[in-house]
């Protein structure tokens, strides 16, 4: 019976320089929600989040979009649709807070809007962060998109 050796031969590595060591991943994602913004009046009032991207795997290195709640929605459903990504919850829909007669401004106070700002933007980045989800056309427009085009046919999308 023949013995097997390791090979223990060093794999051939540049040297690395300081920004190499201590910089961001060369795959490094981020995303922020912010700046949130509620425009329109009685019914048609909504807000709409800052969605600010620095994506190297994008088609568009960094780029900046705004999205309201129900696009996040709609991300979410046709990520479940079309991908094998178990997609993670959004942040509630805060039925009783769309109620009349509040003693608070319901959807459209600060607070609320802050929390789901925050919700919102662990929402993408756990989304973004995952592989399957990056060739997804539907998270490229999402994020890059001035107006998502919901008629869109769905692809995966293949990195350069």
């Amino acid at each position: 019976m023949a013995e097997t050796v390791a090979d223990t031969r060093r794999l051939i590595t540049k040297p690395q320089n300081l920004n190499d060591a201590y910089g961001p991943p060369s795959n490094f994602l981020e995303i922020d929600v912010s700046n949130p913004q509620t425009v329109g009046v009685g019914r048609g009032r909504f807000t709409t989040y800052e969605i600010r991207t620095n994506l190297p795997i994008f088609k568009l290195k960094e780029s900046t979009v705004r999205r309201r709640y129900s696009d996040f929605e709609w991300l979410r459903s046709e990520l479940e649709r079309e991908s094998k990504v178990v997609v993670p919850p959004l942040p509630g829909k805060a039925f009783l807070r769309q109620l009349p007669f509040r003693g608070d401004d319901g959807i459209f106070d600060d607070n609320f809007i802050e929390e789901r700002k925050q919700g919102l933007e662990q929402f993408i980045n756990k989304v973004a962060g995952h592989p399957l989800a990056q060739n997804e056309r539907c998270l490229h427009m999402f994020l890059q998109d001035e107006i998502i085009d919901k008629s869109y046919t769905p692809s995966k999308i293949r990195h350069a």
